[in-house]
């Protein structure tokens, strides 16, 4: 496996991984986080052309997908019922999935992340079990709770190397 900025050409193998997953939690209990059309092409568009985007990629096939940012997030700057590991720059993952197809590609790419930046935060809904498991299983720790753009509450966590 690999990991590399999406491109443009990416776009409709991305988009198809995240209708996938939007199905997938509505299925599974988690129909809230991203309702039914986030992340809109507009938002992908623009982390492409931001050159935060990534895809993973194994035997040429996209089975993962999340876009790699340097904060500051305006969303994390007020953390509730607890608190950062530490007030140090760090890198954000948002939209991240996987597609669900293969199993160890979301450890791939959050180990992939941990290596470029050494302090990471990430949040996810917390009907969100898969991720729940995986932010878990890759040691990151509960920091508390942020609200999203519109105001959604999600679980916070840090990981520092």
């Amino acid at each position: 496996m690999l990991i590399r900025k999406t491109t443009l050409q990416d776009l409709p193998q991305t988009e198809e991984l995240y209708r996938r997953a939007r199905s997938f939690m509505r299925l599974n209990g988690n129909a809230m986080q991203w309702g039914g059309s986030y992340p809109q092409k507009e938002i992908l568009l623009k982390d492409i052309g931001q050159g935060v985007s990534y895809v993973c990629v194994q035997d040429s096939n996209i089975c993962g997908v999340f876009a790699f940012i340097k904060g500051p997030d305006k969303t994390y700057k007020i953390i509730e019922n607890g608190a950062w590991l530490n007030d140090e720059p760090y890198y954000v993952i948002h939209r991240f999935t996987t597609g669900g197809q293969r199993k160890g590609i979301g450890k791939f790419c959050l180990e992939w992340c941990l290596k470029q930046g050494k302090n990471i935060r990430i949040d996810t809904h917390k009907n969100n079990k898969p991720m729940l498991n995986l932010i878990n299983k890759t040691g990151f720790k509960y920091c508390g709770i942020i609200y999203t753009h519109d105001g959604t509450e999600r679980l916070a966590f840090q990981k520092k190397i």
